[in-house]
């Protein structure tokens, strides 16, 4: 790795911390070689688990924990990563300027932007002997080639078995056998002041271990890192290039895989963040069995219940989520699910938050019924919803409310009010949802959507209302879509097409 490298991937801010992605970066001019494709198995993949561990004395440990992190270490590799990107050009249409051309003459043509091969390092936990390994998505994302590296100093090439970006876990799978592997843990059990050690690698310099306690569980930062956030938050040293890599207990057993910390400087501040093994070995085995993650889908819109929300709709305390909407002919409208219902109960689990009722949604399978305790009108229900599933599973998307498919994510949309018609001067009979926020990296944009047009159709279907906008943009999957736009006293036809 060069001195040039960078130590993340990407960022994002929570309560003005950045909450990094932990893998080390660097960037270098050289050829690429491709990636074996991977795909599902078709079958299941076992998986070694410890379901009822017998409790740990810490007076058994006089010398330290050797004896739990050794056996561990074998199971932990190093993941390198590389993709190809093109820089940017900086100044789009600069070079075409008539300023510019009268210098330097119509024939000018500006350099086309090249090509580097961006390198990123982390790490995976070997589950299975032959070879199948969990990491994060982010550290493999968009990866032409994939190396892994054993304790033992063996090279392998790996194939990418699956990703799912929305919980950032990624299956990968190695041609060897009779691998060293970690035994699961049960995170459910996990408790805020136990004993937690992190293997990985961490700034590349090599696999290490560190120790610190669960400083809590079931932490969620509002879609700061993933869209479905359950996190166990430890203050075990945990630094760049520790994505994917283990978090274990006392028993020597898999509980997490680290995937972020909150940093104020980029270094470890004792903020670490790790996916619980329940999760990720969910999505495992989905991706391993079918080649994609299928979700529950409740579909309803909610929303956190605030303490002042709480007084107004009469409750005694506040918890729960808010339904702000429900979603036309979905499951929860078909159960009788209505705008002002609040959840506080799933399958006799209570719910403390909204993030919380969407990652459980999220894990129950399609079909299967959600128990519902209702607090309606002052007043408590029970409902019985059958789960659909989750349309165009991708960023952006929750198991309660489906989004839109690939083409228009990155695109923000709102109802049309009285003021936002007036701010626009829109006349009477001009109906539609308004583009309020455009990604400049997202398709929309490439296909220059801007803020401020109103969507009249999609794929000819009339737009009148934001639940019709969510019907239409749901049903888009992975095709193009077509939106009739109004603009500055025109309606066009625009293309957007999937990246």
């Amino acid at each position: 790795m060069t001195s040039e490298s960078v130590r993340k991937t990407r960022w994002g801010i929570f309560a003005s911390i950045a909450i990094a992605l932990l893998t080390v970066g660097g960037v270098l001019r050289a050829g690429i070689l491709p990636l074996p494709g991977g795909q599902a198995t078709g079958h299941s993949v076992p998986l070694k688990f410890d379901r009822n561990p017998a409790p740990v004395n810490l007076g058994n440990f006089p010398n330290g924990y050797a004896s739990v992190i050794d056996p561990a270490l074998p199971a932990v590799v190093n993941i390198e990563s590389t993709k190809v990107v093109k820089q940017q050009n900086n100044f789009p249409g600069f070079f075409n300027q008539p300023f510019f051309q009268q210098f330097f003459g119509p024939q000018f043509q500006p350099q086309q932007p090249q090509s580097e091969r961006e390198e990123s390092l982390g790490s995976g936990v070997i589950v299975n002997p032959d070879g199948y390994i969990i990491t994060n998505n982010h550290v493999i994302d968009g990866a032409q080639n994939i190396q892994v590296f054993t304790q033992s100093r063996q090279q392998y090439t790996a194939k990418l078995i699956g990703t799912d970006p929305q919980t950032d876990i990624a299956v990968l799978k190695i041609d060897a056998t009779d691998l060293p592997t970690l035994t699961l843990g049960d995170s459910n059990n996990l408790r805020v002041g136990d004993v937690v050690f992190a293997i990985g690698n961490p700034l590349d310099i090599g696999q290490t271990a560190t120790m610190g306690i669960v400083s809590a569980t079931r932490r969620a930062l509002g879609g700061e890192i993933e869209h479905y956030e359950n996190f166990i938050q430890t203050d075990a040293a945990i630094n760049h290039g520790n994505s994917g890599g283990a978090l274990i207990d006392l028993h020597g057993d898999l509980i997490g895989i680290n995937t972020a910390i909150a940093t104020e400087n980029g270094g470890n501040e004792g903020i670490g963040f790790a996916i619980p093994i329940n999760m990720a070995v969910n999505i495992f085995n989905q991706i391993v069995e079918h080649g994609k993650v299928v979700r529950g889908y409740l579909g309803v819109h909610i929303e956190p219940v605030s303490p002042a929300m709480a007084k107004a709709f009469g409750l005694s305390q506040f918890g729960g989520a808010l339904v702000a909407d429900v979603s036309a002919d979905g499951p929860a409208a078909k159960a009788g699910l209505q705008r002002g219902d609040i959840i506080e109960d799933l399958n006799g689990h209570a719910i403390l938050d909204s993030e919380e009722l969407m990652v459980e949604i999220s894990e129950m399978a399609p079909g299967s019924i959600a128990h519902l305790t209702i607090f309606r009108n002052h007043q408590t229900i029970q409902k019985d919803v059958t789960l659909g599933t989750l349309p165009n599973i991708g960023k952006g998307e929750s198991a309660t409310g489906a989004g839109p498919g690939a083409a228009l994510q990155g695109m923000e949309v709102q109802s049309l009010t009285p003021d936002i018609r007036q701010q626009l001067n829109l006349p009477s009979d001009i109906q539609g949802v308004v583009v309020s926020n455009v990604d400049p990296s997202s398709a929309a944009a490439v296909a220059g959507i801007q803020q401020g047009d109103v969507i009249e159709e999609v794929n000819h279907k009339p737009v009148h209302t934001m639940d019709e906008y969510q019907a239409a943009a749901s049903g888009i999957g992975d095709q193009p879509a077509l939106l009739l736009i109004y603009r500055n006293g025109m309606t066009v036809y625009l293309v957007v097409q999937p990246q």
